[in-house]
């Protein structure tokens, strides 16, 4: 079975920092594109961040570019989150996802959706607030 399993996340004041992981099993790892959604209630499930399978390419959300930096260390087969600057509005839970789709075509509408997801984590709650 493929397991997805996030950690990392917390409470945290507004400018501070958090460093999620996802850590995968029951995959090749290094044939996954990886990615971050979040979501906050009453809200849709939005992208945040993505990286290809060589781990040469990744893409951000408007709303976080310059200050989350997405990373994977294949040969543990983790998945990172760098979260700096945090903001209120960061918070909501943080899923991370796989995708096994084999395509070299990426982009970030690609990515946005959620259906091109094969696998999803159950989530780490982040809150930012003073």
């Amino acid at each position: 079975q493929v397991q997805l399993e996030e950690s990392g996340g917390g409470s945290v004041q507004p400018g501070g920092s958090l460093r999620l992981s996802c850590v995968a099993a029951g995959l090749t790892f290094s044939y996954y594109a990886l990615g971050w959604f979040r979501q906050a209630p009453g809200k849709e499930r939005e992208f945040v961040s993505a990286i290809n399978w060589g781990g040469d390419r990744e893409y951000y959300a408007d709303s976080v570019k310059g200050r989350f930096t997405i990373s994977r260390e294949d040969a543990k087969n983790v998945v990172y989150l760098q979260m700096n600057s945090l903001k209120p509005e960061d918070t909501a839970i943080y899923y991370c996802a796989a995708d096994f789709t084999g395509t070299t075509r990426y982009s970030i509408a690609y990515f946005s959706r959620l259906q091109t997801w094969d696998y999803w984590g159950q989530g780490t709650q982040v809150t930012v607030s003073s």
